[in-house]
């Protein structure tokens, strides 16, 4: 198809909407105040005003319906596999049944002064990591948390601060 093809048939596309539809197209100050995102004005006239027929299912919804008509059988045909030893099967069947654990972290107990500044407790829980009384992924866990706990102390204290020099002028 050569290129005056495809603009006459643009151009002819655009007459056929603007033909076909009057009144359907959006206001120009609408499209211009919100962007190329153009609102219906109220009380314009719809496009399609019959809109879609009632009782109308569209494709998605036919094969929902399918499957879900044959679910008991798909179900008991994947438990009887997982029973006859089919490895694939009797994993999706657990996986529905019992699922996967998530790793938890141990809690732990070791000598630690909350009130001490940041330095000293991070090295507080260095030396628990070293003793073997602390994990290492769980040391580091509390060690961001430090950080983060350290953070919000620091933005309370600029806002303090702040706060403290509005009020003198």
């Amino acid at each position: 198809m050569a290129l005056d093809d495809i603009k006459g048939f643009l151009h002819m596309a655009e007459l056929a909407q603007t033909e076909l539809m009057p009144g359907t197209q959006p206001d120009a100050s609408a499209v211009a105040e919100h962007g190329g995102n153009p609102n219906w004005k109220k009380g314009m006239r719809s496009p399609n005003p019959a809109g879609r027929p009632r009782g109308i299912i569209d494709k998605r919804t036919r094969v929902t319906q399918a499957l879900m008509d044959d679910a008991p059988a798909i179900a008991r045909v994947i438990i009887d596999a997982a029973l006859e030893g089919d490895v694939q099967a009797a994993g999706l069947v657990l996986s529905r049944v019992a699922p996967a654990l998530r790793s938890q972290t141990e809690r732990v107990e070791f000598a630690f002064d909350a009130s001490a500044p940041v330095a000293q407790q991070v090295e507080q829980v260095l030396q628990a990591i070293a003793d073997g009384k602390v994990a290492a992924d769980v040391g580091k866990q509390i060690i961001e948390a430090i950080g983060a706990l350290s953070a919000v102390r620091a933005a309370d204290e600029l806002e303090r601060r702040l706060q403290a020099l509005e009020d003198k002028q």
